[in-house]
């Protein structure tokens, strides 16, 4: 395993990604902890964390421009409480093949008031019953989920499974959370994974392309499926979106 010191982020590729984010890549190193990010003097729109040893999504210093994490292929388990005193501006969040357990784990992300994005596919905790209403219900934040776009008709569904005190008590029920990590005990196997998207993901992705409202909409997508990047990350386009997506999810009602 390799320590994420300054010098690792000082000597890791820095470039201008394929949606015109300023991107810092630290993919591959087997890194276990999140430290030291302040050594990013906050110059980043995106970190990519992908293919590291990761167990806990915390640790990070006051980072205004942050607006993208990807950390595909990690083993969180564990979300930190107080992430919107450091990174509340994050948009995009993608947690693809991690070890997310309970639906309760994912509460956390509550509190991050511009989050949008987020991606669990190939966690546990996705097939866990009325995931995707639970999310909904506790993360009304989220626009896209698992890359599918949330309709109005999803909101609504949520709203009545969990409403009255029947509801309250329905989703304290489902929100458990996992059991708290004793020091000794064996980590979690971390699942092989190919660091692209899936066929599935893939898949998703065209389907974005094929409902793009414009050609700027098309191109973006298209640069992210040749990338193995994943759709939403430009938060520009997707607030010049939000419009047109509500328009939609009100012809859902």
């Amino acid at each position: 395993m390799v320590r994420l010191t300054a010098e690792l982020i000082e000597q890791s590729a820095q470039y201008t990604n394929p949606v015109r984010d300023r991107e810092l890549d630290l993919r591959g190193y087997r890194i276990p902890v999140i430290e030291n990010l302040g050594a990013t003097l906050d110059q980043f729109d995106t970190i990519d964390f992908s293919d590291n040893d990761i167990r806990k999504l915390d640790g990070f210093p006051l980072l205004r421009r942050l607006k993208s994490l990807l950390f595909n292929n990690n083993r969180i388990v564990r979300i930190g409480e107080d992430l919107t005193e450091s990174i509340s501006n994050l948009e995009t969040l993608v947690l693809t093949n991690n070890g997310m357990q309970e639906l309760g784990d994912l509460d956390p992300l509550s509190s991050l008031p511009d989050l949008q994005h987020l991606s669990l596919l190939r966690n546990p905790v996705t097939t866990k019953k009325n995931y995707r209403l639970y999310v909904i219900h506790k993360i009304p934040q989220i626009r896209v989920l698992d890359f599918q776009r949330i309709k109005m008709k999803e909101r609504q569904a949520a709203a009545k499974l969990f409403k009255g005190k029947k509801g309250q008590q329905l989703a304290q029920d489902l929100g458990k959370r996992s059991k708290t990590f004793v020091p000794g005990e064996k980590l979690p196997e971390k699942r092989n994974a190919p660091s692209g998207p899936t066929k599935d993901e893939m898949d998703a992705i065209k389907k974005a392309i094929a409902n793009a409202k414009s050609l700027d909409e098309v191109e973006r997508l298209n640069q992210m499926l040749k990338s193995g990047q994943v759709p939403g990350r430009d938060s520009g386009q997707s607030k010049r979106n939000k419009g047109v997506e509500e328009e939609e999810e009100e012809m859902d009602m």
